[in-house]
């Protein structure tokens, strides 16, 4: 077999490829056999069939066709490799000559990832928030605390501010009571804004037994985004009392014996969360920048691909969830179709390109991803999914993903590579040392900023090494 490479712009190229027909004797053997085991012949017993008379009934060209589709892949790959490709997504394939005994050319054009150059990056300067942590933020906190530990008590009196009213709710569109709009026993804390607009306005000056109908668009549901008049019903009255602010509340919700103790407890709780949301805020600012510095051509088909698979899975996962349409996302996000189009657009691009780029810095500094690594990165994926490491790890085997998570770990590895080399000051112009963060909070970075590409190019790469039908 010969194959040459003809580079038809930065990220597409046209393999032509020249196959000997005696290289197609295993394919030939192979759809001799398949068509023997699907057609029947008077005299013949089934398989036992002669080569010589499945041509003479069936034609030559049936099983030529078969054996061509057969071997394509392999000779496809084959070139690929010889040409030391990275082929995205599935080629053209456009057979140009087919002589019987004689020769079996083709063209395959393919999206191919681009070469990148990666500039000298020590030179990245970026600003972060400061780690500051005030007195007021600790008294919230505190608060919050206060606030899980608080009892109720029934009261015979008109529900008001802060109350926790249990009530029944019906819900009807177009004076017709929906299936799914009916519940009862329903616990509220006026004020909360957890329920419906226009709730706490009615049931506040309700006493126990009173209703009161009001309208109100739904947020769920068959019905959502719908308005509906619902008719809520006091079933019961509590008033909210919180614990006192002392060593016993402290021992009470806490394993520490003193106020004192439990606050200073939480500042140093707030700290962590904002070093931690500080390394995360550098880790996404140096990426920024180290995107600047690149050259990324981004294959247009790869590109839409990208885009329509961010949009189906918005409307019919995210927004499905919710009970949402597009349109009305849009219209509570304050957004035109355009906006929303051009602002998808967008993030596919950084997506690809960010994925582009780390794949090539992995490469230059030649990461590697270890085994307790890539346990890390599932035991964190497995968390955020809400499922356990086990059935995690049992998809992500079955669906062929973890090349990709193995992806997304070095992709992680080799941003915190950037990280360290960058200057990182704060708002209040102190360089910020991000040594001491934790390593895998780099890597986890860098898979949140890449991930949603890899659907796009990893994926498509492995369909573009699939390829099993010709075209043309």
């Amino acid at each position: 077999m010969k194959s040459a490479v003809e580079t038809l712009n930065p990220t597409r190229v046209r393999l032509t490829v020249e196959v000997p027909f005696e290289e197609l004797k295993d394919s030939l053997d192979a759809a001799y056999k398949k068509i023997n085991q699907q057609v029947t012949v008077k005299g013949f017993r089934k398989g036992k069939i002669p080569a010589r008379v499945i041509d003479q009934r069936f034609g030559r060209g049936a099983v030529l066709e078969e054996a061509v589709n057969d071997a394509l892949p392999k000779f496809y790959t084959e070139a690929v490799n010889d040409a030391e490709l990275n082929p995205l997504g599935q080629p053209e394939v456009d057979i140009t000559e087919l002589k019987d005994g004689e020769t079996l050319n083709f063209t395959a054009e393919v999206d191919v990832r681009p070469a990148i150059e990666i500039p000298d990056y020590s030179g990245i300067e970026v600003e972060v928030d400061a780690v500051e942590v005030t007195d007021e933020d600790v008294d919230k906190a505190v608060e919050q605390l206060r606030e899980r530990f608080a009892s109720t008590t029934p009261v015979e009196r008109a529900a008001e501010d802060g109350d926790v009213v249990t009530i029944d709710l019906e819900a009807k569109v177009d004076g017709e009571v929906l299936e799914d709009g009916v519940a009862n026993g329903v616990s509220y804390t006026i004020g909360s804004g957890e329920l419906l607009d226009g709730i706490d306005d009615a049931v506040k000056g309700l006493e126990a037994g009173g209703e009161a109908t009001f309208t109100s668009e739904l947020k769920g549901g068959s019905a959502a985004g719908r308005e509906a008049e619902v008719t809520v019903r006091v079933t019961e009255v509590a008033a909210r009392e919180l614990p006192e602010l002392d060593d016993d509340f402290a021992q009470l919700a806490s394993e520490f014996d003193t106020l004192e103790e439990l606050r200073a407890d939480s500042r140093k709780r707030l700290e962590n969360m904002k070093q931690y949301d500080q390394a995360t805020q550098a880790q996404e600012r140096v990426l920024d920048k180290l995107l600047e510095l690149v050259e990324v051509p981004v294959p247009e088909k790869l590109l839409e691909d990208e885009i329509n698979t961010r949009k189906h899975n918005l409307e019919h996962h995210q927004l499905g969830q919710m009970g949402l349409t597009l349109d009305k996302y849009l219209e509570i996000q304050g957004k035109t179709a355009e906006e929303f189009e051009a602002e998808t657009r967008e993030a596919a691009i950084k997506g690809i390109k960010t994925q582009f780029v780390l794949d090539e810095l992995v490469n230059r500094e030649k990461l590697n991803v270890n085994q307790e690594e890539l346990t890390e990165h599932l035991m964190r994926r497995a968390a955020s999914s809400g499922m356990s490491p086990d059935q995690f790890a049992q998809a992500v085997v079955q669906q062929n993903q973890v090349p990709l998570l193995v992806g997304e770990v070095a992709r992680g590895k080799a941003l915190a590579v950037v990280v360290e080399a960058a200057t990182v000051k704060d708002t209040n112009g102190e360089i910020v040392d991000l040594e001491d963060e934790d390593e895998e909070e780099a890597t986890e970075a860098a898979a949140d900023a890449s991930a949603d590409a890899s659907a796009g190019t990893e994926g498509q790469a492995a369909e573009g090494q699939d390829e099993e039908k010709s075209e043309g």
